[in-house]
């Protein structure tokens, strides 16, 4: 089974919220470059960044939970 990148961040504990949120909506995700990295300030300098991947097959549903909602459809 192949592992597929649906985000990067630079910023560990987004990698971790992003990996939890996908976990707890069942999903088999994991972090990739997290502990390859530079910390300065609290963000990391790691080559493509920290890579939040799930199995191919969870991919398009993965990537569809993190996408950002859009309220102002709902805003008066």
């Amino acid at each position: 089974m192949e592992l597929v990148t649906i985000f990067k961040t630079f910023n560990p504990a987004e990698a971790q919220v992003q990996r939890s949120r996908l976990e707890a909506a069942g999903f088999d995700a994991s972090i990739k470059n997290e502990l390859s990295s530079i910390m300065i300030d609290g963000y990391t300098m790691a080559a493509g960044g920290i890579q939040v991947q799930v199995p191919e097959d969870q991919a398009a549903d993965a990537r569809a939970l993190l996408e950002p909602v859009d309220d102002s459809a709902n805003e008066d």
